[in-house]
């Protein structure tokens, strides 16, 4: 998108002749945003000195800050269904990296787009630009610059931002005797995917449609990272599912983690269901809620749950750090064993 949105030399990036758009009329149609002019930011975080239509992009970092950077590749058939809706493929993209800058307490800034095409189609540009872009204004995120290709339809996007000198949250910060707590309802995904792909079934319309939208449209929860910076001692976006994510942060901080399965917070929606078994496996396991897990001291608690009702998102304590190794699971006071292993993309 910057001349780094080009075909590479020679044939290997060309475009098949059938295909409805050249490379550079792809991009100007659908990623150059009117109205943006480089060096004419909105704000601070927006500072492009030079974007789309160059070689690389120069970017001003706000005075005493740390960049964050983040990427993330989704891939048909693998991360989002050969048949979803390309708004939702879109606004994924840009989510699933939001997410890992809230874990971080990091304010999102820009991103550049890798874009690998089996044809270029212009309803589907328009219906992913749009997706990609209601999200970015959102949350004040400049695209400013990337790469497209033809091939299996893959979206890479890479996302940076900032957070104050010092002051980024990490996995391994935890302490001893702070408390576990996770962001909204776990779970949801995991049901909205096996509706998508008739799995199950939903007698209850509105339900249904809620499960399918959490799993397509997930809600990265930046505005209380930002707010849960300087109160919690680690976290960490729940993408591959709480069973594979919380052994990282507890691994990461030198410490156990014990965690009470029954007090996984469920929607009203994953409750409509009735499917309890299902519904404990998902919220352990399916991954892609791109929830917040977090570990803070308890003096912390009333502040961080205040937090999150200004953010609009509940807060439940699942459970502790401890001194050892590894993650004690259990159900009522009783130990117990995940059946489900979370999401391993080798596995």
């Amino acid at each position: 998108m910057n001349e780094a949105l080009h075909p590479e030399d020679g044939t290997a990036g060309r475009k098949p002749t059938q295909d409805p758009l050249g490379e550079f009329e792809l991009i100007a149609r659908f990623f150059t945003r009117p109205g943006r002019v480089p060096g004419d930011a909105d704000s601070e975080r927006d500072a492009v000195l030079l974007g789309i239509g160059d070689d690389a992009a120069l970017l001003r970092l706000p005075a005493g800050a740390d960049l964050v950077a983040a990427v993330d590749t989704i891939v048909a058939g693998r991360h989002f269904l050969a048949d979803c809706d390309p708004r939702a493929v879109g606004h994924r993209a840009l989510a699933v990296n939001l997410s890992d800058l809230a874990a971080m307490g990091a304010r999102p800034a820009w991103a550049t787009l890798a874009l690998t095409l089996p044809r270029a189609d212009p309803a589907w540009l328009e219906a992913f630009a749009r997706g990609l872009f209601e999200l970015a204004d959102r949350h004040h995120v400049a695209l400013v610059g990337g790469d497209t290709t033809s091939g299996p339809l893959t979206v890479s996007l890479q996302l940076l931002g900032h957070v104050p000198r010092g002051r980024g949250l990490r996995r391994g910060g935890g302490r001893a005797g702070d408390w576990l707590a996770v962001t909204g309802h776990l779970g949801d995904a995991g049901a909205g995917l096996a509706l998508a792909q008739g799995h199950i079934l939903c007698a209850d319309a509105a339900a249904a449609a809620e499960l399918r939208r959490r799993f397509e449209y997930p809600c990265p929860r930046v505005e209380f990272g930002l707010r849960a910076r300087d109160l919690a001692t680690a976290a960490m976006d729940l993408s591959d599912g709480l069973v594979a994510d919380l052994p990282k942060l507890a691994a990461a901080s030198g410490l156990k983690a014990l965690a009470h399965v029954e007090r996984l917070p469920l929607s009203p929606a994953m409750r409509t269901l009735g499917l309890p078994t299902e519904a404990e496996e998902w919220a352990l396991g399916a991954g892609d809620d791109y929830e917040l897990l977090l570990a803070f001291p308890p003096e912390n608690h009333a502040r961080l749950a205040a937090a999150a009702a200004q953010s609009g998102v509940e807060l439940t304590v699942i459970g502790e750090l401890q001194h050892g190794a590894g993650v004690c699971w259990t159900r009522q006071g009783t130990p117990y064993v995940p059946r489900v292993s979370g999401y391993d993309h080798f596995r």
